[in-house]
């Protein structure tokens, strides 16, 4: 996984979560805390609570992307960088500063007069963008959007929404945001919750990965909860978020996600990554790969052809078999790669299921094993049972072994 530095913070694996604070000089932006049209009152709320709380990054918005106002020109938003500026100059803690724009003549100028880093919510719409980040080495956030400055994240589907961040230039410097929230009429929070199931997909681009999930609707109607009472669900999801692989949670609420991202970090997978002594371009990395379409989203990358299920272990506990079902069983899935293991019928193990049969529980009668092996591997385990129907008189134990197979790999 590529690591990015930011103005000296490093974001990616390796690096803790990273808080991206908000600050908006915009009045029609939603969330009235963090909006300022002074300065002097906005310098103080970056320094006092964003900063002080544990925000990493600031990030400056000129206007709202609400998808209910007019689009700002870059001239208007130029109008209001001076405002963005003094902020800035007003800091005196240590900070990286971001600038949210989807103009690179903006993103240009606020790079030029002190701004660290550049969040574009259109995506490298404007094409400029990329060679401006570039040009000053600075970071930039690159959310998925379709290439029209009028129509932030207005993406309808988890493929439209990789295949955005995929395509086109990316600096050596570029984040990538999976552009949660509603920013059209047809984007759903059916669309958010599967792209936050399938957010591990996004890291086979091989970028650090920034989330603004803080009180979004897809969160909020899970529990029914107001944007005033939705900070427990944002922070549940933040901690599975970073749990998941994203490296920057973008937020209004700083110390609270701050906390819950640290939790998501510690008790998230460790991913192994090692560089080798002897040439230090040799590098080996574990892959944060749990179903097939992880796995194809690295196998693009790198332009491999290669079956993705075949990336992926489920294991699989049976129970309830009789003895000649599960005979028939190991013999269907010798030939497929997968494994079958059998428990023993002796022991501690053969006396706990002595009693759990007198106490009247049916499963226990039968026989438990595991099954274990690639999803391509199950997948032949099925059709080998398909194969084999009408041959036996074990038909409806292995039919129904099948059908739990299939709800396991498909």
């Amino acid at each position: 996984m590529r690591s990015v530095e930011a103005a000296g913070l490093g974001v990616g694996d390796g690096h803790p979560p990273r808080i991206m604070g908000v600050c908006n000089v915009s009045p029609e932006s939603p969330y009235d805390p963090s909006v300022f049209a002074d300065p002097g009152p906005a310098a103080a709320y970056v320094e006092e609570e964003l900063l002080a709380e544990g925000a990493d990054i600031i990030d400056v918005g000129l206007e709202s992307a609400n998808k209910r106002f007019e689009t700002l020109t870059a001239a208007e938003e130029l109008g209001r960088l001076d405002t963005a500026i003094e902020i800035v100059e007003s800091v005196s803690r240590p900070a990286v500063f971001s600038i949210e724009t989807r103009y690179g003549e903006v993103a240009d100028a606020a790079l030029s007069r002190g701004f660290d880093m550049v969040n574009d919510v259109c995506g490298f719409a404007d094409p400029a963008m990329p060679a401006v980040c570039a040009e000053y080495d600075a970071a930039v956030v690159k959310m998925a959007s379709p290439p029209d400055l009028d129509r932030p994240g207005a993406i309808e589907s988890v493929e439209g929404i990789y295949d955005a961040l995929a395509g086109g230039a990316l600096t050596e410097k570029t984040i990538v945001d999976p552009a949660f929230g509603g920013w059209s009429a047809g984007k759903s929070t059916a669309i958010d919750r599967e792209t936050f199931e399938r957010l591990r997909e996004f890291r086979g681009l091989n970028r650090p990965l920034l989330v603004s999930i803080n009180r979004k609707n897809f969160l909020k109607e899970v529990a029914d909860r107001s944007t005033e009472d939705a900070l427990p669900v944002s922070l549940a999801a933040t901690s599975m978020a970073v749990a998941r692989g994203a490296h920057v949670i973008r937020t209004h609420d700083v110390a609270e996600t701050r906390d819950a991202a640290l939790v998501g970090a510690t008790f998230g997978r460790d991913r192994v990554s090692q560089e080798s002594g002897v040439d230090r371009e040799l590098r080996i990395e574990e892959l944060d790969v749990e179903g097939s379409l992880d796995a194809k989203r690295h196998l693009d990358r790198i332009g491999a052809e290669a079956d993705p299920e075949a990336a992926v272990v489920r294991v699989v506990g049976i129970a309830g078999l009789r003895a000649e079902g599960r005979d028939r069983l190991a013999e269907l899935v010798a030939s497929t790669g997968a494994t079958l293991a059998a428990g023993a019928d002796a022991g501690s193990q053969g006396r706990k299921r002595e009693r759990s049969i007198e106490e009247g529980n049916a499963l226990e009668s039968g026989e438990r094993v595991l099954l274990f092996g690639t999803i391509a591997s199950l997948r032949r385990v099925v059709a080998a049972i398909g194969k084999q129907q009408g041959t036996n008189g074990t038909d409806d134990e292995l039919s129904a072994v099948a059908a739990g197979l299939r709800a396991v790999i498909d």
